[in-house]
């Protein structure tokens, strides 16, 4: 069995694992009478299920149907910024479009368009663990297993011999902790697996290292940022093509049930398979560009239970 084909069978049966661990779970004699439990867990680590760059270990409550909007524009300076492109914002690098539901509260499954590559990603996003107020679980932990599909016209006869080279798969735990009301921080931990790479000396195997963090700074406003550590990690820095490490910064708004984010990154595109591997651009040589996210969140069937109502937007 070829590598691609053995990631979507693997990326199946982690669907279908996911699904029948939560559907026992919710079966479950003693979750059901262990109401204490239930409110003893620290929800919203993060306001969203997303941080800049990032996911975050937030996942879509159950029934709950995202809708989220994603832009990033132009160098703001350097030598394609400046007044020329009004500093970035004649040029949008990257547009995305995606849906995220809840199967249960912790079972998310998300599917999206990228402008860049006309790339198609489709994951599943499964919670673990929950950190618990009284300490006996420290962190949250959720598991992320995304794979992505490049759909547009191959730039020249051999690109991709095979159609398992448009393809590319991530795998990411991902682990936080809220520190108090005002401070939460997590570690990612990142497998990109590809096939097509700028070299023989670039792996396709792609092992990253991603931090990300937000500070409260008012009821409704917050701080976030995400740094993917890749280059210098399982990456030579002598390649053809320099790649930089992938940060953004941004403030989060909430406003009911929209979440709006105005952000800052390096990154030109926007989906982990892509930008892990391919940010080409750098903050200290004007590559930082300007990026916004607007995400509006419906619940497709009525809540009988107010215990369980929505605690992300």
């Amino acid at each position: 069995m070829n590598k691609p084909k053995l990631f979507i069978y693997l990326f199946l049966i982690l669907l279908v694992i996911a699904l029948r661990a939560t559907a026992q779970k919710a079966d479950s004699l003693l979750n059901t009478l262990d109401s204490t439990a239930k409110f003893n867990k620290i929800k919203s680590t993060f306001k969203s299920t997303h941080v800049v760059l990032s996911h975050s270990t937030e996942t879509q409550k159950k029934h709950d149907l995202d809708l989220r909007i994603r832009h990033h524009f132009g160098d703001i300076g350097g030598q394609f910024g400046s007044a020329h492109t009004l500093y970035g914002l004649d040029v949008a690098t990257d547009l995305f479009i995606g849906l995220d539901y809840g199967f249960t509260d912790k079972l998310t499954v998300g599917f999206g368009r990228s402008k860049h590559d006309e790339l198609y990603d489709l994951y599943v996003k499964q919670k673990f663990l929950q950190q618990k107020s009284d300490g006996s679980m420290p962190i949250n932990l959720t598991f992320l297993a995304q794979v992505g599909l490049v759909a547009r016209e191959p730039f020249a006869t051999n690109e991709f011999d095979n159609y398992s080279d448009r393809l590319s798969y991530l795998i990411q735990p991902i682990f936080s902790r809220k520190f108090s009301s005002r401070l939460s921080l997590q570690v990612m931990p990142t497998l990109l697996i590809r096939s097509v790479t700028t070299g023989a000396d670039d792996p396709e195997n792609l092992f990253s290292l991603g931090f990300a963090g937000r500070i409260k700074l008012t009821k409704r406003l917050s701080f976030v940022a995400d740094y993917s550590f890749v280059n210098g990690l399982s990456r030579p820095k002598d390649l053809p093509i320099v790649f930089y490490n992938p940060l953004g910064v941004g403030l989060e708004i909430e406003t009911g049930g929209h979440i709006f984010s105005l952000n800052f990154m390096n990154s030109e595109y926007i989906v982990e398979n892509n930008y892990i591997g391919n940010t080409k651009k750098s903050w200290t040589e004007g590559g930082v560009r300007f990026g916004f996210t607007i995400s509006r969140n419906f619940s497709l069937f009525k809540n009988k239970n107010p215990d369980t109502k929505s605690t992300i937007y």
